[in-house]
């Protein structure tokens, strides 16, 4: 009868080991990412009467298929900013731009802490806007504006966009400063002349920045006091813009630094310059953004891998751990033996 026994179990241990395992279910693969279009974001400088070149390079960027997503602005950029986030594109702007008439955005007020009041302004960016709040514009928006009090620069994203544009374009010592809550605001140029970082903060990916302020050209009139004065002045905006235009993806530098700041009657030249420069600046973009988003991409997978990996070592680990009768050891799946 022992001997019957351990023929028996001979047959059963032979056949055990004779047998192939069961194979492993399929391992899950990382299925192909999708991405979204890089957000495009518009970061639009100061620069008074030079602003018109902004729609130019709008107006380039939209024939040539890249549609900013968000927009930020300074000064005059805050004013084209403002009216292209609430839906106009870059045909109307300009025709609103050719329609502008001076004295529909200057408000005079002596001794008051400037020549121009600038409620006109605020009237006319909420006229053309239809009233709207920030809330309710067709894409994110920010004005920049410097806090008066201690130099704070402040970003408006919210409430009554006029408002926020006019405080945004108060240039200290032309304009009035803005009384908003508890505080004064100034032009938001003082510290932050191209808005990059705003731009950045409404979730841009790619931001291209429009670089209209004007340069120290190399030609110095020592003897000028009010000369020196706009030079160092000019100098210093430089310096400042500088650090915040190194964080941007592309810069656009219009050709507008003989235009003056109150130079109204050169808005067809700012246009055309500011087309010239974002038409110049395309192939670049272009190459840019393509990269970018192949980064991306290539992130996307690697996180996708990654899950997978971690997904079909979890499954292993569950079928493995099933397999711990004698005789399901003798059976392991091959990627079971080692634990």
């Amino acid at each position: 009868m022992l001997r019957a026994f351990s023929i028996a179990l001979s047959t059963v241990l032979l056949a055990a080991c004779a047998s192939a395992p069961v194979a492993p279910p399929a391992a899950p693969t990382a299925a192909a990412p999708t991405l979204p279009p890089v957000k495009v974001g518009l970061a639009l400088g100061g620069g008074a009467a030079k602003g018109f070149a902004h729609i130019g390079v709008i107006k380039m960027l939209e024939a040539n298929g890249i549609q900013p997503a968000v927009v930020a602005g300074t000064s005059a950029g805050s004013v084209v900013g403002a009216l292209y986030a609430s839906g106009m594109d870059a045909y109307a702007l300009q025709e609103k731009a050719f329609a502008l008439d001076e004295s529909s955005i200057r408000d005079v007020s002596l001794f008051s802490g400037g020549v121009v009041k600038g409620a006109k302004l605020q009237d006319y960016v909420n006229q053309l806007i239809g009233n709207r709040t920030f809330e309710k514009l067709r894409k994110p928006f920010a004005a920049v504006a410097t806090r008066l009090e201690d130099g704070q620069r402040t970003v408006f994203v919210r409430g009554n966009v006029g408002q926020a544009v006019r405080a945004s374009s108060s240039i200290p010592g032309v304009f009035e400063a803005v009384a908003i809550g508890k505080h004064h605001f100034v032009d938001g140029g003082v510290v932050s002349p191209v808005p990059v970082d705003a731009a950045r903060e409404l979730g841009a990916d790619f931001v291209i920045a429009v670089d209209i302020s004007s340069k120290a050209d190399g030609v110095a009139d020592p003897s000028s006091m009010l000369g020196n004065l706009n030079r160092s002045i000019t100098i210093m905006g430089q310096k400042l813009g500088a650090q915040e235009l190194a964080r941007a993806d592309m810069v656009i530098r219009p050709g507008v630094n003989g235009i003056g700041a109150a130079d109204f009657a050169q808005k067809n030249r700012a246009i055309l310059e500011g087309e010239r420069a974002a038409q110049a600046a395309l192939p670049q973009i272009r190459a840019k953004i393509a990269a970018l988003q192949s980064q991306r991409l290539a992130q996307a997978r690697q996180a996708a891998d990654a899950k997978a990996a971690q997904q079909r070592e979890a499954e292993r680990k569950a079928r493995c751990a099933q397999q711990t009768g004698w005789l399901d050891r003798l059976r392991r799946d091959p990627d079971c033996r080692t634990d």
